[in-house]
């Protein structure tokens, strides 16, 4: 049977914000028997938009990362809640019924990924429920994804044989996979938001005239082993990415043949510009 899934792509969210302020549009103070009790006005971000900046000046990027409830296949929601006050429908959904969930707040604290809220006025558990009211009138997609003006979000009703060979084809990933929930939610380029860079800018100086030097072999290496060879663009930058945070000492090697080389120490705990790299005798800035 098919199910639905949601993908994200990392690369493409430019918090605008619009996910977010249409999923509020379609629940505060609106009523879905069945599906969902009303939003509060304040306070809850069923869809909400997480922000993390690498780098430093001139080389930053700043990646943002929407999350919602993963609608998972093995939901620890569900399983925290045998008396069916969260349950997963055929369609892969997730629902926590407004009526079976009233006073339940241990559901809140059985979500590892902390996606759903309380409703302390209502004292119900609630959470994005992937707009599976409209969906059951026949629409084609939920509002997040009707509403990303970027493409960043896309909905998808497939089988689950299917999903795994689009994940795949497309390198896609999950939210936290030691949780073992096979979430519903998955990500493209999330090393944007979870990895680290490496990244500098090769010069030379000619009679006191500095010049981008383009071409220039850059060659990361650690313990002793290639992790990554690129050459300088025309603005004399180098950029290795998908880094693992805190994962200790690299050696950059920096060659040209026409203007010698130079190799630089690196300890990486966080994205890090190592400044600009003058090679024929020059330093590093």
């Amino acid at each position: 049977m098919k199910k639905w899934n949601l993908i994200i792509d990392v690369a493409r969210c430019n918090n605008c914000n619009n996910c977010f302020l249409a999923n509020k549009d379609e629940h505060v103070d609106n009523d879905f028997p069945g599906y969902a009790a009303p939003q509060p006005r304040h306070g809850h971000r069923w869809i909400d938009i997480l922000r993390r900046e690498r780098g430093r000046a001139p080389m930053v990027d700043v990646a943002y990362l929407p999350t919602t409830c993963n609608h998972c296949e093995d939901a620890p929601c569900v399983k925290a809640s045998a008396d069916g006050a969260v349950y997963k429908r055929p369609d892969g959904i997730v629902i926590i019924d407004p009526q079976k969930a009233a006073g339940r707040k241990d559901i809140v604290a059985s979500c590892p990924y902390g996606v759903i809220w309380w409703n302390e006025e209502r004292k119900v558990a609630q959470k994005w429920i992937f707009d599976a009211h409209l969906l059951d009138q026949g629409w084609k997609e939920p509002r997040c994804a009707q509403v990303c003006p970027t493409g960043a979000i896309r909905s998808l009703n497939a089988e689950d044989s299917d999903m795994e060979q689009i994940a795949k084809k497309e390198a896609l990933e999950v939210l936290h996979p030691e949780y073992s929930t096979k979430p519903r939610v998955y990500y493209k380029n999330l090393y944007r938001f979870t990895k680290c860079f490496i990244g500098g800018s090769v010069a030379i100086d000619r009679n006191a005239i500095v010049d981008c030097l383009q071409g220039a072999n850059v060659m990361l290496t650690k313990d002793s082993g290639t992790v990554a060879e690129q050459r300088t663009d025309c603005y004399g930058d180098f950029k290795f990415d998908k880094l693992d945070r805190d994962s200790g000492a690299y050696t950059i090697e920096i060659s040209h043949p026409c203007q010698g080389k130079k190799a630089i120490e690196v300890r990486l705990g966080e994205s890090q510009y190592v400044g600009t790299v003058y090679l024929g005798g020059q330093g590093v800035y």
